[in-house]
C-alpha cells in the first residue's frame, strides 16, 4: 500500500499551529505564505515578509531587516529545499539558484527570528531525501531552524541530532526514518500531527492609568526618555508617574537631562516644565547617557547638572547625531559602527579607532534599554503610533531598542480608523499604551 503524504495545504495549517495569537511572524515562500493566510485577522498576529509589508502597514526592506536583527521577530517560517540535521538549511530556490544569490532574503530570517521553522517536502520527485546529514546545496542559513515541517513528519532539531515528534495520519516512525537521509530518534510521546490553531487572543496593550503601566520598571533599570530643548515630545505623565514610583540607580538616555525646565522655551508664564529634573531631584537617577545634559545658562544649572557638580551621578556625553545612530543602532541588532564624529576630542578617549579611506573613524555601540518611555499623539490599540510636532524627534528611534516601550498618547483608536502612510512606529515595537489624563499638561 502507497502511503499518502499530506498535500501543501495541510502543512501550511501544521505550519499555522506554531504561530501564537499576537505574535510577530516573518514568512517567505509558498508553503509559508499559505500558513499566514490561515491565521483569522483576531488572532492579532503580525506578519511580515523580507522585502517588507508588516500585515497591513507599508514598511520597506531595511525596516523589515531590522525587525529582524533587532529580535523583534517572534517567528520565521521558511519554504526549505533542504534542511540537515543540525538545523542548517538551503532555501526553495536552491535546485535552480544555489546560494544567496537566489533569495537574499531568506537570510535575513533565518538570522534574527527567535525561532525558525523549515517546511518542505520530504522528498523530491526522484525519491531523494531533503531531511539530509548533510547539505548538498549551498547553505542560506547555519543551524538556525528548531523545527522541520514536512509533508510526512514533525521533527525538533536537538543538540545531537533530529527527534521525531509528530506522524502524517497513517505513517509509522519507521515508515518515516526510511525516506528520512538523517539519524533519527524517536520521542517518547510521537503523536500524529495536529492541525488545530492555538486559541485565544493577544492580550491588550492598553493600561488603565500610568503606574499601571509601570508598575514592574525595576531599581537598576536603563530607561529611554525623550526631550529637546523644551516640554514637547515627552511622556510627562509617564515621568511623574516613575517619579511616584520611585525606582532607583537608573541610567536614563536622552537628548538631554533635564533642560527644559531652566530653558523655559515654551512654558506658560508661572509654571514649571515637567522633564528629567523630577526624577534628579527625587534621588532616582545614577547616570545620564545624554547630548546636552547642562544648561545653557551658567546661571541657571539644571537638577542635574548640579548633581554632577556634587559627584552625585555619572554623565556619558554622546554627540547628537551618534546618539540618534546608537538607538537606531540598537533597535536594529547592529552592536556597532564607526562614525568620524568626535575623532581627535575628548568623545574618542577610551575608544577603539581606525583609519579607514585615510579618515580616523571611532566605534561606538547600540544601546538598548529595559525600558521606553515615549511620546505620540495617537496610537490604535495594537500599538501603531502617529507623531505629532517634536513628539517625533527621538522617540521614533528609541521605540525599537527598548526591552518594553511604554507610550503615553493623547487619543487610542481602533484598529483601522490610523491612516497606515502617517504610521511611523509600527506596533510591534510597542507593548504598552496609556492615556494622558484629560487636563494633564506638561507642567507643574
Amino acid at each position: 500500500m502507497t502511503l499518502e503524504r499530506l498535500d501543501a495545504q495541510s502543512v501550511a495549517r501544521r505550519a499555522a499551529a506554531e504561530i501564537a495569537p499576537g505574535s510577530v511572524v516573518a514568512v517567505s515562500g509558498a508553503w509559508a505564505v499559505a500558513a499566514a493566510d490561515l491565521v483569522p485577522e483576531e488572532k492579532g498576529v503580525w506578519f511580515l515578509r523580507a522585502g517588507g509589508t508588516l500585515s497591513d502597514l507599508p514598511i520597506n526592506a531595511a525596516d523589515a531587516g531590522a525587525a529582524l536583527r533587532g529580535g523583534h521577530v517572534d517567528l520565521s517560517i521558511l519554504t526549505a529545499a533542504q534542511v540537515d540535521s543540525h538545523g542548517s538549511f538551503a532555501g526553495y530556490h536552491a535546485a535552480d539558484y544555489p546560494g544567496p544569490q537566489g533569495h537574499a532574503g531568506l537570510v535575513d530570517l533565518a538570522s534574527g527570528a527567535r525561532r525558525v521553522i523549515a517546511a518542505l517536502p520530504h522528498i523530491r520527485e526522484d525519491g531523494t531525501p531533503n531531511v539530509v546529514s548533510a547539505l548538498s546545496f549551498p547553505q542560506d542559513g547555519a543551524r538556525c531552524v528548531d523545527t522541520i515541517i514536512t509533508d510526512v513528519a514533525v521533527f525538533r532539531v536537538a543538540d545531537d541530532g533530529l527527534i521525531l515528534t509528530e506522524v502524517a495520519p497513517g505513517w509509522s516512525a519507521e515508515e518515516v526514518r526510511a525516506i528520512t537521509g538523517a539519524p533519527v530518534s524517536v520521542s517518547p510521546n510521537l503523536r500524529d500531527m495536529d492541525f488545530d490553531l492555538p486559541p485565544g487572543r493577544p492580550p491588550s496593550k492598553v493600561y488603565a492609568d500610568g503606574p499601571g503601566a509601570i508598575a514592574d520598571l525595576p531599581d537598576g533599570a536603563t530607561v529611554f526618555i525623550d526631550g529637546f530643548g523644551g516640554p514637547g515630545g515627552m511622556a510627562h505623565y509617564l515621568l511623574v508617574s516613575l517619579r511616584d514610583r520611585g525606582s532607583r540607580n537608573l541610567t536614563i538616555v536622552s537628548n538631554t537631562a533635564g533642560i527644559a525646565r531652566v530653558v523655559s522655551f515654551g512654558t506658560p508664564p508661572g509654571r514649571t516644565a515637567i522633564d528629567h529634573s523630577v526624577l534628579v531631584e527625587n534621588g532616582q537617577v545614577a547616570k545620564a547617557i545624554a547630548s546636552f545634559p547642562v544648561s545653557p545658562s551658567v546661571s541657571r544649572p539644571s537638577e542635574f547638572e548640579l548633581a554632577y557638580r556634587r559627584g552625585e551621578v555619572d554623565l556619558e556625553l554622546v554627540p547628537q547625531g551618534t546618539l540618534a545612530e546608537r538607538l537606531r543602532a540598537g533597535g536594529a541588532g547592529i552592536e556597532a559602527f564607526y562614525t568620524p564624529t568626535g575623532a581627535g576630542t575628548l568623545i574618542a578617549e577610551g575608544k577603539e579607532s581606525r583609519v579607514i579611506d585615510g579618515r580616523e573613524y571611532i566605534l561606538e555601540h547600540g544601546l538598548r534599554a529595559d525600558f521606553a518611555l515615549i511620546r505620540a499623539h495617537q496610537a490604535d490599540t495594537r500599538g501603531n503610533l502617529v507623531y505629532r510636532g517634536t513628539s517625533r524627534n527621538f522617540n521614533a528611534v528609541m521605540a525599537p531598542a527598548a526591552r518594553v516601550t511604554v507610550v503615553e498618547v493623547d487619543e487610542i483608536v481602533q484598529p483601522g480608523e490610523l491612516d497606515p502612510e502617517a504610521v511611523v512606529t509600527p506596533g510591534i515595537f510597542v507593548q504598552r499604551i496609556v492615556r494622558r489624563p484629560d487636563g494633564f499638561t506638561g507642567y507643574e
